[in-house]
């Protein structure tokens, strides 16, 4: 053993021999590179006034460049807004499914209650975190599964596979049977008191476990928690209808009546293959290995549901197979890193647009793979692919989305991408799989490598 520890030590002193600190000699030649050049004091006297970085890195070149029409395009109307939330997925889950409820009762215009259906998310999430607490009981505190629930008991994100398990589970509603509030608008507030009942709730289960609790005593014990947490939804979002009448007025000015229930109504407006049997998550992520299907763990909000599965493929499957469902007016789901090289104002987005390395002096190198790896690029939002524009030989070279954050934001709602963009900042798309070549759709025979639930993806 002592020889295991001398040999330890001094490897480590090895190390920090080889390390260095900031001394004189290094603090000169680091200083001494900042040359006070007339164009340098330019730069500094113009960014030390104004902290809008971006606006000094726009690109000119790209002035005028990119428009926003489209040879091929989903018939879609109405742009929606989720606000101070993130609910995205969710509403992007219900963009893609709006139309046919539009063209069902031939209606102008129509959205869904993304309020029922927060409700429904954020209390099933806050049963699953309860859970998972129990499941892991047996841990330590440091574990770093069980630092990853408590870190985030519940959130008002997600991906497509939640939208599919609570709608499986409770339905939909149309939006005036359950209007949205100020909660269900700004969710954070609300979410800082759940998360802190669902910590104390969840300490207190660990704690039963740890002396010895019965498993009846810990489950009547999570269902009081449940009931707090209830009670918090209820409060803050009104709570949702178990059956519902509905009085709309279609595109003849007729006013018609509706009495159902919310899983009858999501049953009647839904395709009977809308499921993950047919509808599937594909992920273009270059840190893994393609062709393979990725299951993350516990990334679900009910109990019972699926947990988020998608299939890695390159850009050159996933490209065909969007314009395919494109050109069949099917739009399709799709999450990405929108905040990169996005001009929110015009509703553009290219790789090239903004140039901070010009601005700075510096270089920003890195691929695709290098910035998931270093935490430096994720998918961070959820829209609507609903349009392709292709050169004379029908290769993509823009994409169209509608967005869920207003009208006034963007191209009035809507986002033009190119198809260089396409390649390094997006991400998932959820497609049904006879778009797929058959290269792809074998792959989706194959057992899914489980990944973590606090993996660098997610």
């Amino acid at each position: 053993m002592k020889k295991i520890l001398f040999s330890l030590t001094a490897l480590l002193l090895c190390l920090a021999a080889g390390a260095q600190s900031i001394g004189q000699s290094e603090l000169k030649q680091i200083k001494d590179s900042f040359v006070k050049d007339p164009s340098t004091k330019a730069i500094q006297n113009a960014l030390t006034t104004d902290r809008n970085i971006k606006a000094f890195t726009y690109n000119h070149e790209k002035a005028g460049v990119i428009d926003h029409f489209f040879k091929y395009r989903c018939d879609v109307k109405g742009i929606t807004n989720q606000l101070s939330s993130g609910r995205c997925w969710m509403f992007t889950s219900m963009n893609v499914i709006r139309p046919d409820v539009m063209k069902k009762f031939n209606l102008n215009n129509f959205d869904f209650s993304h309020n029922y259906s927060f409700f429904w998310d954020q209390f099933e999430k806050a049963n699953l975190f309860l859970e998972n607490i129990i499941a892991t009981a047996d841990r330590p505190i440091t574990d770093r599964d069980v630092e990853f629930f408590f870190k985030s008991p519940v959130a008002d994100g997600g991906v497509w596979n939640l939208f599919w398990d609570i709608a499986e589970k409770y339905g939909v509603v149309p939006q005036e049977v359950m209007p949205e509030t100020e909660h269900s608008n700004n969710t954070s507030q609300m979410r800082g008191v759940l998360n802190e009942l669902l910590r104390t709730g969840g300490w207190h289960l660990r704690e039963m476990i740890a002396q010895g609790a019965k498993k009846n005593a810990v489950q009547a014990k999570k269902i009081e928690i449940l009931k707090e947490v209830y009670r918090v939804l209820a409060l803050c979002l009104g709570e949702p209808p178990t059956e519902f009448t509905w009085r709309y007025k279609d595109a003849k000015g007729k006013v018609q009546t509706l009495k159902t229930t919310p899983l009858a109504f999501y049953k009647s407006i839904v395709p009977s293959d809308y499921n993950p049997e047919t509808y599937i998550m594909i992920m273009n992520d270059p840190t893994r290995e393609y062709y393979k299907i990725y299951d993350i763990a516990s990334y679900r909000n009910t109990y019972e549901g699926i947990n988020w599965c998608y299939l890695n493929l390159p850009n050159e499957e996933i490209k065909p197979a969007a314009l395919a469902s494109i050109k069949d007016n099917t739009p399709l789901y799709i999450s990405c890193d929108v905040g990169k090289q996005s001009d929110r104002d015009k509703g553009i987005m290219d790789v090239d647009y903004y140039d901070y390395e010009s601005l700075f002096g510096i270089t920003l190198d890195m691929d695709k793979k290098a910035r998931i790896l270093t935490r430096q690029s994720g998918s961070s939002h959820a829209m609507t692919l609903i349009g392709c524009d292709t050169d004379e030989n029908d290769v993509p070279v823009k994409w169209e989305l509608e967005n869920s954050w207003g009208p006034a934001s963007g191209n009035h709602g809507y986002v033009t991408f190119t198809d260089r963009w396409f390649d390094e900042y997006l991400f998932r798309i959820v497609i049904n799989k006879k778009y797929l070549s058959d290269k792809a759709k074998k792959a989706l025979g194959t057992k899914p490598v489980q990944l973590p639930a606090w993996d660098y993806m997610f």
